[in-house]
């Protein structure tokens, strides 16, 4: 990804995983697809800790709801 699209990526996930519920329309899974994309893009430092907030959101949500998006 170039640092456009990790930048629309970054924000679109930020925006999504902020207003996520457990029974959100799209399973969980496929926002960790999205995001392990991400993370594993060469991102600079300040889209790293974006990235690792996002994680340690997207994990809470999985940790509160296991069932969804299996």
């Amino acid at each position: 990804m170039d640092n456009y699209q990790l930048e629309s990526e970054l924000q679109h996930l930020e925006r999504v995983l902020a207003r996520m519920a457990a029974e959100h329309r799209f399973p969980l899974s496929y926002w960790r697809t999205r995001l392990n994309a991400v993370l594993a893009a060469r991102l600079v430092p300040s889209q790293r800790s974006r990235a690792s907030r996002l994680d340690e959101l997207l994990r809470a949500l999985e940790t509160r709801a296991p069932t969804v998006g299996c």
